[in-house]
This record gives structure tokens, sequence and C-alpha cells, in this order.
């Protein structure tokens, strides 16, 4: 029985749907031909992920996500910001990008870090549009700042261009907060 009810829910159309006489093209698999309507094109979870981030035995901590086709093969990948979670303090972020290969079981996977902890800034306002990653960075004008104190902020924005990721130029210096 659960089998025919969870079938059923698969016929049905999603909430945001149009209803009409038009359907979705597709393949010879009854999975939809354009891949972005591909119930299996879907953002990766980022708290289902170990990262390459060494927290000396902390344990790490999503603390924000953005999701968005990255790349332009119609298919989400989702950026993660993630820290140490040290308890105390405000440890630096690292901004990650996962996807998720495409076939069935594919698992999602990290492809590319674009920001690391040497940097030692935290990030906020993280978003995705129109291919593009976005966020504020907030950092420190000298060590004598209290690191739990972040008094710089920058802006910056990554895009995907010939095959990477580049940093595009925002505002040229970091703004007193």
């Amino acid at each position: 029985m659960a089998a025919v009810i969870a079938a059923a829910g698969l016929l049905q159309p999603s909430a945001g749907a149009a209803t009409g006489p038009e359907e979705t093209t597709r393949t010879s698999a009854g999975t939809p031909a354009d891949p972005a309507e591909d119930p299996r094109a879907t953002a990766p979870d980022a708290r289902a992920l170990t990262f390459p981030l060494d927290c000396n035995g902390a344990p790490q901590i999503v603390t924000d996500t953005a999701q968005g086709d990255l790349d332009g093969d119609g298919r989400p990948e989702t950026v993660a910001a993630v820290r140490c979670d040290a308890g105390s303090g405000t440890p630096p972020h690292a901004l990650y990008v996962v996807t998720r290969d495409r076939g069935e079981g594919a698992r999602p996977r990290v492809v590319a870090t674009l920001l690391d902890t040497a940097r030692r800034q935290t990030v906020s306002d993280l978003t995705v549009r129109d291919g593009a990653v976005t966020a504020s960075l907030l950092g420190y004008s000298s060590p004598d700042i209290p690191r739990f104190s972040p008094d710089t902020k920058h802006l910056a924005k990554w895009r995907w261009s010939d095959g990477k990721f580049r940093q595009e130029l925002t505002d040229s210096a970091p703004t007193r907060v």
C-alpha cells in the first residue's frame, strides 16, 4: 500500500505547477526531459556533508546556505558557509560550493572553495542570484580587535567563468562597521 501511495504522489503536479493542457516533456524513462524540472535536480543538502575543514576535533557547523544554478547546466548547486563550532568567539568561515553528479544515487560533493578560513573572515548575507554568489565578509582592521567583534565589512562576488569560479571586484576597500 505504501508503494501505491508513493507512486500516486509522484504523479501529482507540484504545488507551484501551472494547471492546463500543457504537459512536461518526459524522456522514455518517464523523467522530465528538462534537467531543471527533474525532481532529482534538487540542490544538495550541505548539512549532510563533512567539509574539508580542520576543526581539531570540534564539530563543523553550516551557518548559512544559498542555492542556484551557478554553471548553467540546469541543475542547482548549494553554496555553504561553514565554520568550526568552537563554543566561543567567532571562528572564521570557509565558503564551499557543493554539487551532485548526475545519475541515480549520486552523492553531494564539494567542488570549489570560494573562501578559506585563513582569510579570517565571517560570512553574512549569502545569496545566489543570476548565476553569481554574493556574500558580505566581516573581518578585522587590526590584530587588536577582539575576535568576537568584527569591525570591517567587504562585499564579495564570485561567478563561474572559463571552467572555474572567479572572484569579481566589488567594493575596493572594506568599510568600517
